[in-house]
């Protein structure tokens, strides 16, 4: 089945044409600062200016571009939050769709272009089904212990307020391949997945299901993240509202954009590779780096105490996948539960790579370096939606 992946960000669109027979990229690319004046799209690495000032025009382009629109069978969307309502993939009926708009406060920069994306789409070819992929519903299996906050129930009964947790796509693909790479199966298997890029979340995988992950309500919550600050005391909020006379909307926006590695260099960089290089001179750059490994280092620790234990680590992401430094540097701290790494094969692995077991000969806890891929993800449930919905 050739399967059209499409990723709708807030001022981005990402595609990638898909054989699942054979999972061949048959071709890729993305639109860049949609809505603004130097907007721009590459496709299949060719870079071209274009003025696009809706998702809606660059989906029309798209497929002015794609070679043989008129073969693609289906149409996957990442979609960032199903609520609670959806469980896994869903086919985008009206309903459905429905339902993804009841959940847009959850996550106003995301959601509105998800679903402006498959609008667009189910107009542009009708007779082509339209999956939705939904970031969060890897971890609806969470337990209620994992997922309800200390609030009144009211607010979780009323309003829906409860962890979520977002990059279940890619939890999901890279705990499959660990365990299809060891041969084992999944259900006899206990999996940390540490997805490190510019966002940044833990999963805690117990059987194959996820029990527990870092990011909350929304994707703002754990780790310490590019611009992100990852977990503060909420109290936190009110003081800096105080200090710098804003609202909370305000407030949000600046623990979203202004905070995380960005804030902890002074607003130097938030790209760990730039921190990297910015840390030989600069001390509040190691310190960023500093923070950044110790609550890696925190998250994995609790979840090896939540699950009773870990048979594999999984390190993915732009950092997870490329940064041999900040991989050594945390599993440093897990000899006791045996999950040494060879130094030598940790620093010749990287994302180019595809998959790498860095683990230490002897180590009874196993730690791979896996690249992950979404889009593959995405074009292989959305094959098995139809399958299942036909």
């Amino acid at each position: 089945m050739k399967v059209l992946v499409i990723n709708s960000g807030s001022s981005s669109l990402k595609y990638q044409l898909i054989d699942t027979t054979n999972q061949a990229v048959l071709c890729k690319g993305n639109f860049e600062k949609i809505g603004e004046s130097d907007s721009f799209y590459s496709h299949n690495d060719e870079v071209v200016k274009f003025a696009c000032s809706n998702h809606g025009v660059a989906i029309s382009r798209l497929f002015e571009i794609i070679p043989n629109a008129s073969e693609i069978q289906a149409i996957g969307h990442r979609v960032v939050h199903g609520g609670e309502f959806f469980k896994g993939s869903a086919v985008a009926t009206p309903e459905n769709l429905a339902e993804v708009e009841k959940v847009t406060a959850l996550a106003p920069l995301h959601n509105p272009a998800n679903i402006a994306g498959i609008k667009e789409c189910i107009a542009r070819f009708p007779g082509v089904p339209n999956v939705m992929v939904f970031d969060t519903a890897f971890h609806s299996t969470m337990p209620k212990s994992a997922y309800l906050y200390a609030l009144p129930l009211n607010d979780y009964n009323e309003h829906k307020i409860r962890r979520y947790g977002f990059h279940g796509t890619s939890h999901n693909f890279v705990a499959k391949k660990a365990v299809a790479e060891l041969g084992r199966n999944i259900k006899d298997l206990k999996i940390i997945t540490v997805h490190a890029g510019n966002g940044c979340s833990v999963a805690a995988i117990d059987g194959g299901v996820s029990v527990e992950t870092s990011m909350g309500v929304t994707p703002l919550e754990g780790l310490v993240m590019g611009t992100r600050s990852g977990d503060i005391d909420p109290a936190i909020v009110e003081i800096l509202c105080k200090a710098h006379n804003m609202s909370i909307s305000q407030c949000v926006q600046y623990l979203n954009k202004k905070s995380g590695l960005l804030g902890l260099s002074n607003g130097k960089c938030s790209d760990m590779r730039d921190m990297m290089e910015l840390s030989k001179t600069d001390d509040n750059a190691k310190t960023a780096i500093d923070c950044f490994v110790h609550r890696v280092t925190k998250y994995i620790g609790a979840y090896v105490a939540v699950m009773n234990g870990v048979d594999i680590i999984v390190f993915t992401g732009g950092i997870g996948s490329n940064n041999h430094y900040i991989r050594e540097r945390v599993m440093s701290n897990f000899g006791y539960i045996g999950a040494t790494i060879d130094k030598e094969a940790n620093t010749k692995t990287n994302a180019k790579t595809g998959f790498a077991d860095i683990s230490a000969k002897d180590a009874r806890t196993r730690t791979y370096v896996i690249t992950t891929n979404e889009e593959l993800e995405i074009a292989i449930e959305t094959r098995q939606v139809l399958k299942n919905h036909s």
